[in-house]
């Protein structure tokens, strides 16, 4: 995915849209939000979805989703008291694995396009003995609800 397709991304790329609220501790000295804060923004936004979309509860399922892998492109600055728009998709959807990508927007000025751009990679795996296993049939059908195809958001329902 080029640099110059990521910065063209608008909220209506994405499935799953929802807003949040930064925080006073998520800016650094340099009086924006700290690069590390933006994966708390992309397990959030994630997990917020595969709780209320896939039936997983992370304390109790026989299936969770680890983290093996996340990245992220930034280009321009955000900073408390912003408010932002998070925006989920999945690009690629395998046996045992997801590959999410995540926008983050300032609510005030969407249509300027994503401030970052980041994927996040889960490989499901069984609860106890930390094995992969293959994504359940709850859990496959929301995720397919996100999932672009080849490279175009399907034309499924906002959520």
């Amino acid at each position: 995915m080029s640099i110059t397709e990521l910065k063209s991304r608008t909220c209506a790329s994405y499935g799953f849209v929802t807003t949040h609220k930064t925080r006073w501790s998520d800016n650094d000295q340099y009086g924006h939000v700290n690069n590390s804060i933006y994966q708390h923004y992309f397990d959030t936004i994630i997990n917020t979805y595969l709780i209320k979309y896939c039936g997983l509860n992370p304390l109790t399922s026989s299936t969770i989703g680890l983290a093996v892998a996340t990245s992220c492109q930034y280009f321009r600055p955000l900073a408390f008291p912003q408010d932002i728009i998070l925006g989920l998709r999945v690009n690629k959807l395998g046996r045992s694995s997801v590959v999410y990508e995540v926008a983050v927007f300032a609510a005030e000025s969407p249509g300027d396009g994503p401030a970052a751009v980041g994927n996040f990679t889960h490989v499901f795996v069984d609860n106890k003995t930390r094995k992969p296993i293959p994504l359940g049939l709850e859990l496959r059908s929301g995720l397919d609800r996100l999932y672009i195809g080849d490279g175009g958001l399907l034309n499924r329902g906002k959520l």
